[in-house]
């Protein structure tokens, strides 16, 4: 059976993000904002998702790959020996005024590389999800498709009569193809094309530059980070899971979920990871996100919520559309904003606790701490006993998860660390009897005879998520009962080629087929703190394997033939990957470039 794999690659600028295909077709593109409709969504309907193709009449190769250090994307078409182009795909982004500007604007460069290749562009953007086809109107040097929220303009130098009526032309000079939603660039075409090209790409290298990385599997490590950073949607400062929905974890599952929403606990794992190659503007930003939920939020904290902060996100089925490769159905919005997960006080507080703790931040310009704090120590008190759907955002199951009880703990020691630096001495001692409480919770979940912590209190299934145990620090790294506990989960959970499981038992979809990549980074970063340094670089260099051609990674890989499913780049396995190769760096004592 032939690997199945992603074939796209993503560019982005913090208010948008694009899936270009090796085929030069861009496959996914929501505008105006990454939970928006999609303008082009052929990864999800090839009929009604629309197209926007560069590409020759016959057969062709193609090689894809990013301008070194950069989000810009570049797509070589091989049609013969004597004929080849390229597409150079980009969003800009770059500092100007004060500000980042980063326009709903999409720049595609066409040039030949070899001879005189003739190529068909095809621009068919759609709205409502693929339901509306929008009317088109030619101008002198542009089309404007008409019907959805806002216009969408296509500006170029090609000939207006080649792209209206798909019709080839030869390539003898670069051609430029500016796709615009709302505001049109009124701008010189060629000369703005080019300024804006060299301004994205060096906004990106210096960004790069800034990067404190270490030595130990930088490439890959530049890669992720670059990924990591276009799923913030700046604007609001929220960070997205993935800019995708409905790619299912694995074929005919039925779990097809709809990612394109900011989960306040993935968003815990990429600050750590950005926080840990010296970036915290995104922090920061996400910050800001955080306290406007908070002042909204009466009583609980959903798991997720809408890139504005928006709070219902109901799950609605599109049956008219055929799915990922017919796989359906095809969903918009996320049941789980119902979910009660008690977890997401503890991460808000971690992902946040460098604010109050490292001093390159000065804390007091942080309006009202002690009632944000009051607020979230609050919420740790009134949930602190419940049951909750846990990590998995389990549908119909609720049980005393060690997961959540684990941040509860995590978040209560953060909260500690807060108080004190604010010299609120009422919250220090409220934070300290949250932690006690929470470990009482986490030790209802230790099985003396398999030497190993459960699921959930009174459970006996085991559950990757509890590797968290000994990466928090709850268990001492070098201590047996850490060693122990790895040992007890890799024997169950670890597959022949090093991948991970989340579990293994039926939930509300049955037995899962597929395993969860960043599980598998969880457990490298495991091997690394207790030790076991040897077990933990081989297997990190054994997970890149399920890369696609771009070093990008899916939320899924199936066993049997490292298949990549779920929805794409998932934030979350860019984040383990990079967590666990700082956690490896630093055992290895690798120097960081500052």
């Amino acid at each position: 059976m032939a690997r199945h794999t992603y074939t796209t690659g993503i560019i982005g600028n913090c208010a948008f993000l694009a899936h270009i295909n090796t085929n030069t077709n861009i496959e996914w593109l929501c505008w105006p904002r990454f939970d928006s409709t999609f303008i082009f969504g052929g990864l999800l309907d090839k009929k009604k998702g629309g197209e926007f193709s560069i590409l020759p009449k016959g057969e062709f190769s193609s090689h894809q790959y990013y301008l070194e250090n950069t989000n810009v994307l570049v797509t070589e078409i091989t049609i013969d020996e004597n004929n080849s182009y390229r597409v150079t795909d980009f969003a800009p982004r770059y500092y100007s005024n004060q500000r980042y500007y980063k326009p709903l604007m999409l720049i595609r460069k066409i040039e030949a590389i070899n001879g005189s290749p003739r190529v068909i562009v095809k621009c068919t953007p759609v709205s409502d999800y693929g339901k509306t086809k929008l009317n088109v109107n030619r101008g002198s040097n542009h089309i404007q498709f008409l019907g959805g929220d806002e216009n969408i303009r296509l500006t170029t130098n090609i000939p207006i009569s080649y792209v209206f009526d798909e019709h080839a032309f030869v390539l003898n000079e670069p051609k430029y193809l500016v796709l615009t939603y709302g505001e049109p660039l009124e701008a010189p075409l060629i000369s703005t094309a080019e300024r804006f090209l060299r301004e994205t790409t060096q906004y990106w290298q210096t960004w790069i530059k800034h990067s404190s990385i270490a030595t130990f599997y930088q490439p890959v490590v530049i890669r992720s980070a670059l990924t990591l950073k276009i799923h913030q949607y700046e604007d609001t400062g929220a960070i997205i899971a993935a800019s995708t929905t409905s790619l299912p974890e694995s074929p005919g599952s039925g779990r097809t979920w709809d990612y394109r929403y900011c989960w306040l606990r993935d968003t815990y794992y990429v600050i750590t990871a950005l926080n840990h190659i010296g970036h915290f503007e995104e922090m920061e930003k996400y910050f800001g996100y955080v306290t406007d939920i908070s002042v909204a939020e009466e009583k609980r904290y959903q798991p997720l919520y809408g890139i504005t902060g928006q709070k219902k996100l109901t799950e609605i089925i599109l049956d008219d559309l055929e799915g990922y490769e017919g796989n359906q159905p095809v969903r918009i919005g996320n049941q789980a904003y119902e979910h009660i997960q008690n977890d997401i006080y503890g991460q808000v507080l971690i992902s946040l606790l460098p604010l109050y703790t490292d001093h390159r931040f000065i804390f007091s310009e942080r309006k009202d701490s002690a009632r944000w704090l009051e607020f979230l120590l609050a919420k740790i008190e009134a949930t602190i006993d419940e049951k909750d759907a846990g990590i998995w955002e389990f549908r119909n199951m609720a049980d005393v998860h060690c997961y959540s009880n684990l941040f509860q703990w995590a978040g209560a020691s953060a909260a500690e660390k807060m108080a004190r630096t604010i010299n609120n001495e009422d919250l220090v001692n409220r934070a300290i009897a949250m932690k006690n409480r929470a470990a009482e919770h986490i030790e209802s979940c230790y099985d003396p005879v398999r030497k190993v912590y459960t699921n959930a209190a009174g459970g006996t299934s085991l559950d990757a998520s509890t590797l968290q145990l000994i990466l928090m620090n709850y268990l001492d790294p070098a201590s047996d009962k850490a060693k122990d506990h790895l040992i007890a989960l890799e024997k169950e959970l670890k597959t022949d080629n090093g991948l991970f499981y989340r579990y293994l038992y039926k939930d509300d979809f049955g037995r899962p087929k597929t395993t969860f990549l960043i599980c598998a980074f969880w457990y490298v970063e495991a091997l690394a703190a207790v030790g076991r340094m040897d077990d933990a670089i081989k297997e990190f260099e054994n997970l890149l394997q399920f890369s696609n051609h771009l070093l990008l990674f899916s939320e899924d890989v199936d066993e049997n033939d490292g298949s990549q499913w779920g929805n794409f780049p998932q934030a979350y396995s860019h984040v383990g990957l990079m967590n666990a190769a700082y956690r490896i760096a630093m055992k290895l004592d690798r120097p960081v470039f500052l």
